[in-house]
Formats: C-alpha cells, structure tokens, sequence
C-alpha cells in the first residue's frame, strides 16, 4: 500500500448519496484513471499507485448508490461525450 494511502486511509463516504455525489464520483474516476508505467499503473493525476484514493472512493460512492460496473462505464461514456 501506498505511503500516503496508510497515513490517511480511506477518504470517507457521504451520509447519503446524492445526485450530486455521483457527478463528483464520475468525474473522480475519470480525472483519477489509470496511465500505464514500467513501474506499473500510476494515476494519471497525482502518480500514486492505481487505484488512488479519489479513484477508489469514486467507485465505493457509486457501489453505494448500487450502480453496476456496467452502468458506470455508461455514465462515464456520456459524461466523456459530454465533456470531452
């Protein structure tokens, strides 16, 4: 585990899951991907061992919210579309 990961532990959930959770969680997972290094994978935001933090809180919010793995990378694609 990363360093910093095991000083700060995980970033914690909301109360409840908001519709505006879900926009900050997809736009975590999408800023906080993985870029692919000879060390192994690294965000491609802060370099931190993939998944990073942002990254993995991103997924728990929308587990949380009982999206599929299937549904997120829908919501993704849009948001991409939309966003480019």
């Amino acid at each position: 585990m990363n360093p910093i990961d095991e000083a700060l532990g995980e970033i914690p959930l909301p109360p409840y899951i908001s519709a505006e959770d879900v926009t900050f969680a997809l736009r975590a997972i999408r800023v906080h991907a993985a870029q692919h290094w000879p060390e192994g994978p690294l965000c491609r935001n802060d370099r931190a061992p993939h998944p990073c933090r942002l990254h993995r809180w991103g997924r728990r919010v929308l587990a949380q919210r009982g999206l599929t793995d299937q549904q997120i990378q829908t919501m993704l694609a849009a948001q991409e579309a939309a966003h480019p």
